[in-house]
């Protein structure tokens, strides 16, 4: 396939003209015939028309994801052969990667050097859960003489699973790797903005032979097929990726069916800078960890505190740095910022923008950048001296826009950074490795990098606390979400058991 330029827009080969819902091995439409637009972010141009889901479609979906479960092979199959499936996947992912790149940039407007990592990385999301359920343990108690105890685990059931518009490929990939490798049959409901590369799910687990039913896909709005989702009582468990004030109203939604809930919400990550940081390390941390993924990213840290002393030198540097990064074409590979996601969402961070300068100095950025007249593009956008009472300091902007504050203490410093709702991740540059352990650990955060950027091993868990999240995944800590832990306990003696009702004959 060839792709095209069309008036200066890079436009991929073979888009389709319609997205369907994916239901028992069939591309089928929504029942009432319901659809909606899909925007490319660059010309901000209806591009296709995807099937709007709604209770209807999510019954269809939900009731053949559960006679596959009730039914069908895929939860009694061995961990070797779903493990088999799995690197299958993976290796199909891997062999798409640039076409999967080409559609994600063209859907999301994320710059195609990082929409290519992002697609890699779902391949590995596969490969790593293919392993750990061949791998796994379980816990064997031996009580001498008289008894043995050990934990088998089932697959839970139907996993809902609701997807955000951010890297949405991979972060599909991280919810449909472990919920298949645990032996669950799913259905996945992507985010409206980006429905494009969700559509390749369907051909890519058929080939790696992945059982009609098995997967399933309903597209449409959060309000309509997400809501109809949590709120089914076939549906055992929803994971989600979202706003935190969408995570509040799922929570209330799936409270009287008693789901199981894992939910990775909002952040607003602190990113701490101490005047014995290395200052080179500590500026190119924090200048990719606000500005990569054009902002879009919940593990952002878009609010930076920096030590008194070095400030000043910090400021000017990274005002510099961020006036030099490259916003233009997403499908250009110079290309650092890209466009967002959709002119809704385009707004929202403009809106910020305009309530920053009320309450801060705005040192960079803050408009459309020059020759980029239409598309969702923004400049890197940098306040400075920002108070704790700010709205740019306490509410989650979701786009390439930083807060920067001082601070004099270390105990400063971490009131600073615990004075938000969010506690999702959090970034700490300093020499002194005793302040960095013991400070870091008062973090309220699920995650804290210490002299790093944003970098996690597959193993460890993933998730916030507070306002950030309910729950954590990663490694076995998914398997133990998307299983039920069974205990079993055989006696390996007689045992002697009181006979109540037996009267005073204790022969019989």
């Amino acid at each position: 396939m060839t792709s095209a330029v069309v008036a200066g827009q890079h436009v991929p080969a073979g888009l389709p003209d319609r997205i369907r819902h994916f239901i028992d091995g069939e591309f089928v439409d929504s029942v009432d015939g319901g659809t909606f637009d899909v925007l490319d972010p660059v010309s901000n141009r209806t591009y296709l028309q995807a099937a709007a889901g709604r209770q209807a479609d999510v019954d269809r979906a939900v009731n053949a994801a559960r006679l596959a479960f009730d039914e069908g092979p895929w939860p009694g199959m061995q961990a070797r052969e779903r493990n088999r499936i799995l690197n299958r996947i993976a290796d199909i992912v891997e062999s798409r990667d640039a076409r999967l790149a080409d559609l994600e940039t063209y859907d999301s407007g994320l710059p195609i050097t990082q929409a290519l990592g992002q697609a890699r990385r779902a391949a590995e999301n596969f490969r790593f859960f293919a392993d750990l359920i061949v791998a796994q343990s379980d816990d064997v108690y031996q009580v001498p003489g008289r008894q043995l105890n050990y934990v088998h685990r089932k697959p839970k059931g139907v996993a809902g699973l609701i997807t955000p518009w951010n890297t949405p490929f991979m972060l599909e990939s991280w919810k449909l790797a472990p919920a298949l490798a645990a032996g669950c049959t799913v259905v996945l409901k992507p985010a409206e903005f980006t429905p494009l590369s969700a559509s390749l799910w369907p051909e890519i687990l058929r080939e790696a032979g992945v059982p009609d039913g098995v997967f399933n896909l309903v597209n449409g709005l959060g309000e309509e097929a997400g809501d109809a989702l949590v709120r089914h009582p076939d549906v055992q468990l929803i994971s989600f990726t979202g706003e935190s004030a969408t995570g509040q109203v799922i929570f209330a939604n799936a409270a009287p069916t008693l789901k199981g809930l894992s939910m990775e919400l909002g952040g607003k990550s602190p990113a701490i800078v101490f005047a014995d940081a290395d200052l080179d390390a500590a500026i190119d941390s924090t200048v990719f960890g606000v500005f990569s993924l054009n902002g879009e990213r919940c593990t952002a840290g878009s609010r930076i505190l920096v030590e008194r002393p070095i400030y000043h030198e910090f400021v000017t540097r990274y005002v510099q740095r961020a006036k030099m990064i490259k916003v233009g074409d997403p499908h250009d590979p110079a290309t650092e910022v890209g466009a967002l996601v959709h002119p809704e969402h385009y707004a929202k961070v403009t809106d910020y923008i305009e309530i920053g300068k009320t309450e801060a100095l705005l040192a960079a950025g803050g408009g459309r950048p020059p020759g980029l007249d239409t598309g969702n593009y923004l400049q890197p956008t940098v306040f400075v001296d920002v108070p704790p009472t700010a709205r740019i300091f306490q509410e989650e902007i979701f786009g390439p826009v930083v807060a920067i504050t001082p601070f004099d203490t270390d105990e400063e410093a971490l009131d600073l950074a615990n004075a938000v709702k969010y506690g999702l991740a959090a970034y700490l540059w300093t020499s002194d490795l005793q302040r960095a352990h013991n400070l870091g650990q008062r973090i309220e955060a699920g995650m804290v990098w210490l002299n790093s950027h944003n970098v996690r091993d597959l193993r460890t868990p993933f998730g916030g606390v507070k306002a950030s999240g309910l729950g954590h995944e990663g490694g076995y800590r998914s398997l133990d979400f998307y299983t039920d832990q069974q205990a079993v306990h055989i006696s390996l003696a007689p045992v002697h058991t009181p006979r109540f009702g037996a009267g005073t004959d204790r022969t019989r």
